[in-house]
């Protein structure tokens, strides 16, 4: 190991916004972990937005859906990477619109850099929407559901 690889290897967790990365190579063990300061260190979590939603939902154009006055919370992508609405490709979806998820389900995954990461509903509520699209690239706080509470 090199200087050169050490530093793609910073490089790399710059990129993908790493706080820690760890690799094992030829018996060599290397970990790079960066420093923070305790206000600053939060879990990845998802985010929830509550509103008033109302009037048109645009959707692609041949498709238009009005949703009537009420209160929603959007849950939004708690990570960067791939978003699958099932864990394998022959597997059923993990919600559908209209379907009742308690707090603590998983409801969607997200890949990033190979990893399987379930995203868990911290609410109680139906699927009203389904935001993204299986196998589409997410953003960090890019809303995936919109979820009534109840």
């Amino acid at each position: 190991m090199n200087i050169k690889e050490l530093k793609e290897m910073i490089n790399l967790m710059n990129e993908n916004n790493l706080m820690e990365l760890e690799i094992e190579k030829e018996g060599l063990h290397i970990r790079i972990k960066k420093a923070i300061s305790p206000e600053l260190s939060v879990q990845p979590q998802p985010i929830f937005i509550e509103r008033e939603k109302e009037a048109l939902i645009e959707r692609p154009k041949e498709k238009e859906e009005i949703i009537k006055t009420k209160k929603t919370i959007e849950i939004k992508a708690p990570m960067v990477g791939i978003f699958y609405r099932a864990p394998s490709p022959e597997a059923p979806l993990l919600v559908e619109v209209g379907q009742i998820i308690e707090t603590g389900q998983v409801i969607c995954i997200i890949e990033a850099m190979k990893l399987m990461n379930e995203v868990k509903s911290e609410v109680h509520g139906r699927v009203l929407e389904v935001l993204v699209e299986n196998g589409e690239p997410v953003e960090f706080g890019q809303p995936l559901f919109l979820i009534e509470p109840l």
